[in-house]
């Protein structure tokens, strides 16, 4: 294996983990309330539902590329469109939440991307 296929090969594999962390970190704000211990459970749980789907889903795209590039792309694009439809319903939209896409989906993308060169490359080598 050339040294341009294993980066391709583990190139989403590491970024989608540390993002996986990075989205983690994000349920620690759970502690800042006074929720006692069933409740800060609860919210913990709450928060790390879509790392826990992240996770199942890369755990699938180990080893099918395909479902990686597909859904990890699907979860930028469920981002945008939550936080464009949170912005429309509380009718809040401000300048800064550009940056929140591309901090939060645009990591998703490349991910989705990297994964989708790998099955590329799978599918060149079988011919």
């Amino acid at each position: 294996m050339t040294k341009s296929n294993k980066f391709i090969f583990w190139a989403p594999r590491i970024i989608s983990i540390l993002f996986i962390l990075f989205l983690s970190l994000f349920s620690l704000d759970v502690f800042e309330g006074d929720y006692g211990f069933w409740g800060t459970i609860f919210g913990l749980i709450m928060h790390n539902i879509p790392v826990f789907i992240l996770t199942i889903l890369l755990i699938i795209s180990w080893k099918h590329e395909l479902v990686g590039a597909i859904t990890f792309a699907v979860a930028g694009l469920f981002y945008i469109g939550f936080l464009l439809s949170d912005a429309v319903i509380n009718s809040k939209f401000e300048w800064y939440m550009f940056s929140w896409t591309g901090i939060i989906a645009g990591p998703a993308f490349l991910v989705g991307y990297l994964f989708y060169l790998n099955w590329k490359r799978k599918i060149k080598k079988k011919k």
